[in-house]
């Protein structure tokens, strides 16, 4: 049982100073992962510091432990509240508008493209250059 103490000391002091290492050479913000590694090894602490009656490094956890956990509450509150994203109304050319607005408003505002109308049928057996239709030139048959 006296393992798991030790081992629990050593967790605490490599989750501490790796989150202190990481902050201090930009590999990671300051932000959730840092204050729970900070909280991880705090506990840790204070279960080896308890076992070896190491009351000053029990004390000194307890207070980071309690620094941490406030500061995850406070990032936690801080989060903006995610809003649900609404699918875009697509008006398709023809087809009625049941959401109220008008597709000429639609197409004014640039929030929908403005289709052009189709061409006139042509016959079958017209077949447009291949030069023309790799320039994009609009045949009139």
């Amino acid at each position: 049982m006296e393992l798991l103490w030790e081992i629990a000391g050593w967790a605490g002091a490599v989750a501490i100073l790796s989150a202190y290492l990481a902050v201090s050479m930009g590999w990671l913000k300051a932000g959730k992962g840092f204050q729970i590694a900070n909280l991880f090894g705090s506990v840790a602490f204070i279960i080896n510091g308890s076992f070896h009656g190491a009351w000053p490094s029990v004390v000194t956890n307890v207070a980071w432990f309690l620094i941490s956990a406030i500061a995850l509450v406070r990032m936690r509150k801080a989060e903006p509240a995610v809003a649900p994203v609404e699918e875009p109304q697509v008006q398709y050319p023809g087809v009625p508008d049941t959401t109220g607005q008008l597709a000429v408003v639609e197409v004014l505002t640039g929030s929908i493209p403005a289709v052009a109308p189709r061409p006139a049928a042509a016959s079958i057996h017209a077949v447009a250059p291949v030069h023309a239709v790799a320039e994009k030139q609009v045949l009139a048959v």
